[in-house]
């Protein structure tokens, strides 16, 4: 695996600290709203402040946390920091707080000085809190505001009872491990019920019903697996459906295309195995016939498998030849269409499909050949006026297409676009004409994937916002 282009320089962990002591420096507000992050955990909390706001000494007098009423110094820190766990600087003095982070970090002991990532070891995220469940956002100290946001939106949308439903399962997950040894088998057991009525019965408090259901998918051994024919649309993953993103986190098991980029498939779950079976020029990773086989393979195994393709599955993407595979084999399967190339590629290089005043038709055909190099198409229905051509995989055969729809009736000056790798930050688009669009793939490089489009739509060609050059 390649590493990331980008660097963060923070990693993200959970710390245990029930019974460790932690130090907080300062006894303002700051202080306070790290105080109130520390005490659900059980920490022994020690804040280190001449003076206390209302609310730490509310927290002091009822024995929550420790005062030590004193005005800091390094060697008040220093004395202080064996067998400390971790330290929040929260004074009103930025020079103070960076000398008594350095002295934190000389002694190895983790410290965040609250808005001064530069000398601290560690940040504290924007948390939402579910009981067990806690979802941190975290923007490296960069952009606290934007990771505020970031919290507002994930607390609107996790349901309030979502503590009930991790506790039912950390109940159950002792018990489910002895009757399930193997780590797959509970795990699909699981999802399953996370996707039935047992999480809205754990969610609602319902904890006996949630344990029936659980049952019920223990003892019902006809459970098996699955396929789902997946459209992941033309490579801007803003454009990847909700159905797309659920069943991209449920899959165990995800054969994806050649189209499929990895800013796509960063959206896919992180234990998922994760099958290449992309098809390039005179280059199968693995033939139809193959991919078939595999999907039933998996799916008979019990295993819930994702074929995620580019564009739409069914629309040049062999979906349908997949979707009789599993018909035959008797394997159940769901279909997610996604926005197919022609849709997305002509919306973001600005081009309507169809206009009323020049195109009242839209005709998508590809331009691939057979194996011995030929291409047969219907010319006459084709090489017509009033209607759009988008060609898909068109571009090695390109001055043959051209050529063709001028011999059966369009002109040399008909208006014709390439826009190659669209809607990716990559996208080019090139306008010409039926005569000179094979020259202008030539001239400026042109590499698949490219999406051919021919008609006088191309003349209202507007170069929206959203376009990257």
């Amino acid at each position: 695996m390649q590493p990331s282009s980008s660097k963060t320089g923070w990693f993200p962990i959970v710390l245990r600290l029930d019974g460790e002591r932690v130090l907080v420096i300062g006894g303002g507000n700051v202080a306070a709203n790290k105080v109130q992050l520390l005490v659900p955990t059980g920490a022994r909390v020690e804040v280190l402040s001449p003076a206390l706001s209302p609310e730490l000494q509310t927290l002091a007098e009822d024995g929550v946390i420790t005062h030590v009423q004193i005005d800091v110094t390094e060697a008040d820190v220093t004395a202080r920091l064996p067998g400390c766990r971790l330290v929040y600087i929260a004074t009103n003095d930025n020079a103070l707080n960076r000398s008594l982070a350095a002295v934190c970090q000389a002694a190895n002991v983790p410290v965040c000085a609250v808005d001064d990532p530069g000398v601290s070891s560690f940040i504290t995220p924007a948390l939402t809190t579910r009981g067990e469940v806690q979802v941190a956002v975290s923007t490296g100290g960069a952009a606290p505001v934007l990771a505020r946001r970031l919290r507002a939106k994930i607390e609107e949308i996790l349901p309030a009872g979502l503590h009930k439903l991790a506790d039912f399962m950390q109940t159950m997950r002792l018990p489910l491990r002895a009757k399930l040894p193997n780590p797959s088998d509970r795990r699909q057991v699981w999802e399953r019920f996370l996707d039935g009525r047992g999480s809205h019965l754990a969610l609602s408090g319902d904890t006996a019903g949630a344990e029936r259901e659980l049952d019920r998918l223990l003892n019902d051994h006809s459970l098996q697996g699955e396929v789902w024919l997946v459209g992941a649309g033309p490579g801007d993953p803003n454009l990847l459906t909700l159905a797309a993103l659920r069943l991209m986190q449920d899959a165990d098991t995800v054969l994806y295309d050649n189209l499929i980029g990895p800013d796509i498939l960063n959206y896919v779950r992180r234990d998922a195995e994760r099958i290449f079976v992309g098809k390039r020029r005179n280059r199968h990773t693995l033939p139809q016939e193959g991919i078939n086989d595999e999907l039933v393979r998996r799916a008979k195994a019990g295993e819930r498998v994702l074929r995620l393709k580019g564009g739409d599955p069914f629309i040049f993407g062999r979906g349908g030849e997949e979707m009789e595979a599993l018909m035959e084999a008797g394997i159940p399967f769901r279909i997610v269409p996604g926005i197919s190339a022609a849709n997305g590629c002509a919306a973001y290089a600005g081009i309507p499909l169809t206009h009323r005043d020049c195109a009242q038709a839209c005709l998508f055909i590809t331009g691939h050949a057979r194996a011995d190099g030929t291409l047969e198409l219907a010319w006459e229905t084709i090489a017509l006026r009033r209607q759009t051509v988008v060609i898909y995989m068109g571009l090695n055969m390109l001055p043959f297409l051209c050529t063709q729809l001028k011999t059966h009736g369009l002109p040399g000056t008909w208006p014709a676009a390439l826009v190659e790798r669209g809607t990716t930050p990559q996208q080019r688009v090139f306008t010409g004409t039926l005569d000179t669009l094979p020259d202008l793939a030539t001239q400026h490089d042109v590499v698949s994937p490219t999406l051919v489009i021919i008609g006088e739509v191309v003349n209202h060609r507007v170069q929206p916002t959203q376009e990257v050059q």
